[in-house]
């Protein structure tokens, strides 16, 4: 008897319990389950009609609204992040092409070198001071290979004037013999005639 009563005291109570459950489910849960729920709780009138109780229809109506208020909220934040996100990316694709341009110029400014108030790019600049450099030392072996051959015929000239000299000095000294000789052969003459 006891179950019996259990058994009847559940049946009575059960669709209160399945109503108040109903109406947590329908309160926390999403909104396709929500309608699952509804479908079920509801009873059958005839094949294609159901009935449901006001409430509950209440409870899922709000809920749709406030579920919908939710999404146009966000919707609405979305699109404000998504057009201050664009124009974020377009001031960020302006000051890449600021940056670019910078760049550009710098990458100019770095690979040219002023000489004498003239640009001149780095690689036309290298080749400019190895040409000057390779004049320069082309020069300087000039300048050496004269300055030697005026050294060697300088030592020449030195030492063809000295030969020049002695030559000089050893004919004046054969002129002064022979004159001294001369001399004394004309006083001998002279002698000779006085004599």
């Amino acid at each position: 008897m006891r179950l019996l009563s259990f058994i009847l005291l559940f049946w009575v109570l059960s669709p209160s319990l399945s109503a108040q459950t109903l109406q947590q489910k329908l309160k926390t849960s999403p909104l396709d389950s929500q309608f699952v729920y509804l479908n079920l709780q509801s009873r059958n009138q005839d094949k294609d009609f159901k009935i449901i109780r006001k409430t509950n229809l209440d409870i899922i109506r709000q809920n749709v609204k406030d579920s919908l208020s939710t999404y146009k909220k966000q919707i609405s934040e979305l699109k404000g992040d998504a057009s201050s996100s664009a124009g974020s990316i377009t001031g960020l694709q302006d000051s890449v092409k600021n940056l670019s341009a910078a760049l550009e110029q710098e990458q100019q400014k770095t690979d040219s070198i002023s000489f004498l108030g003239i640009q001149f790019s780095k690689s036309s600049y290298h080749m400019m001071v190895w040409i000057i450099i390779v004049v320069l030392a082309i020069a300087l072996f000039a300048i050496l290979a004269a300055f030697r051959k005026a050294k060697v015929d300088t030592d020449e000239s030195k030492h063809t004037v000295d030969e020049l000299q002695e030559e000089l000095q050893s004919l004046r000294k054969k002129s002064m013999e022979r004159e001294q000789q001369l001399k004394r052969q004309l006083l001998d003459e002279q002698l000779k005639r006085n004599s």
